[in-house]
């Protein structure tokens, strides 16, 4: 069994700073705390139909940034589920253990480089 602590804390902080990147770009779903939606740009003002195109702009980038944050996220609270439940560092493809230096990559990792892709 690989030590893992190194992993953990690296995850968490990355979880940390992937919470932060996703609360700029859109907030915790009320109806499903495990989800995120993007949030329009508040701006107070009543807008002219040029700075609600610039909005719906705006919004649209967020919902694809935020779609791409919470891919991440749940590969890293994945990683974190499998540390907890002493099966992190095995491929999910072919059951082998994943390599060191691909886990040092990318400590969410979840397959071996002879299974990445797919």
């Amino acid at each position: 069994m690989k030590d893992t602590s190194s992993y953990a804390s690296r995850l968490e902080e990355e979880k940390v700073t992937l919470e932060k990147e996703l609360a700029t770009v859109g907030r915790r779903n009320p109806s499903n705390p495990n989800d995120w939606e993007a949030v329009p740009q508040e701006t107070g003002q009543e807008s002219d139909p040029n700075d609600r195109a610039d909005q719906m702009e705006h919004f649209s980038e967020n919902a694809a940034i935020l779609t791409d944050l919470e891919v991440r996220y749940a590969e890293v609270n994945g990683a974190l589920a499998r540390i907890e439940a002493g099966t992190y560092g095995i491929c999910e493809e072919g059951s082998e253990e994943i390599e060191l230096d691909r886990l040092n990559a990318d400590p969410a990792a979840r397959t071996c480089k002879a299974h990445m892709g797919k």
